[in-house]
């Protein structure tokens, strides 16, 4: 692993404390923690150190390689260097634990597994999921119907791009930053940064007018790489701008005409999920 640690905090697992912290920008826990609140047992680091390398014999060598040490603070309050994984791989350490403490965590693994391969199956599930979960969030109707929209909108784009010479994950982030900026004058990351986000999901917290302008410049991207048969990074990078710069025309119109920016600080979502729905 290297070293690219952002910020820390304390989770909570069956009322024990979990250490975790942002690395290459995902969450990383420690492995101790985990180990100490699912078994019980006084000595973690040793329980640690077998099942490690009873996973190397069983052939489990990714799980080793995926463990890294980062510093967290200690319960003497010094940063120390402690082993943590994010949470694929601390999935698969807790698929190991022969504990009866790990089995409510071991099913809820097996039932995702198994939803997982009925969406495979079936997409129209995993839709219906997600209408679910946006729903039980407070969000109304009208705005999942956007939202969905969007989502297949961005998908149809992205599956543009892979066919046509875009492989690193790096520049579907340059491509989506192009026209981000075109369209709202500002990147995803300083969109996020206006509405006071961190790691929350940008078009989750944006109103209609955000969804409709991101949809079309994403739409009208698409459709210019279809129609000029588009290959190439640059090429790809310059029809981002031109799709943006629709979509932006657009926006600027608009905003004329209301006399306000449609670039909001706002978080979409206020109101609490209903309880109703949670019944």
């Amino acid at each position: 692993m290297s070293q690219a640690v952002f910020s820390t905090k304390i989770a909570l697992f069956k009322g024990k404390k979990i250490r975790k912290t942002i690395f290459n920008n995902e969450w990383c826990f420690s492995v101790i923690d985990i180990i100490e609140a699912l078994t019980g047992t006084e000595r973690p680091r040793k329980y640690w150190s077998d099942l490690k390398q009873k996973l190397i014999k069983e052939g489990y060598l990714e799980v080793s390689d995926n463990i890294g040490q980062l510093k967290m603070q200690a319960p003497d309050k010094k940063m120390r260097e402690t082993d943590c994984a994010n949470t694929e791989t601390i999935f698969r350490i807790v698929q190991s634990i022969p504990s009866s403490r790990v089995e409510p965590l071991k099913r809820w693994l097996a039932r995702v597994g198994y939803e997982r391969i009925q969406e495979i199956e079936n997409p129209e599930l995993a839709t219906k999921r997600t209408r679910l979960l946006y729903k039980l969030k407070g969000y109304s109707d009208d705005w999942i119907e956007k939202r969905m929209r969007g989502i297949a909108i961005r998908e149809e784009l992205t599956d543009e791009w892979k066919k046509r010479g875009t492989k690193e994950q790096q520049d579907y982030e340059i491509l989506t930053a192009e026209i981000s900026k075109a369209t709202f004058g500002v990147t995803p990351s300083e969109y996020q940064k206006l509405k006071g986000l961190k790691r929350e999901n940008l078009r989750d917290h944006m109103d209609d007018f955000e969804l409709i302008f991101s949809m079309l410049g994403e739409r009208a991207t698409t459709e210019i790489h279809r129609n000029e048969n588009s290959q190439g990074i640059l090429k790809l990078k310059s029809d981002a701008k031109s799709g943006g710069d629709i979509a932006g025309g657009a926006r600027k119109k608009l905003e004329k005409r209301l006399k306000r920016s449609i670039v909001s600080p706002k978080n979409y979502l206020k109101k609490p999920p209903d309880k109703n729905l949670l019944a």
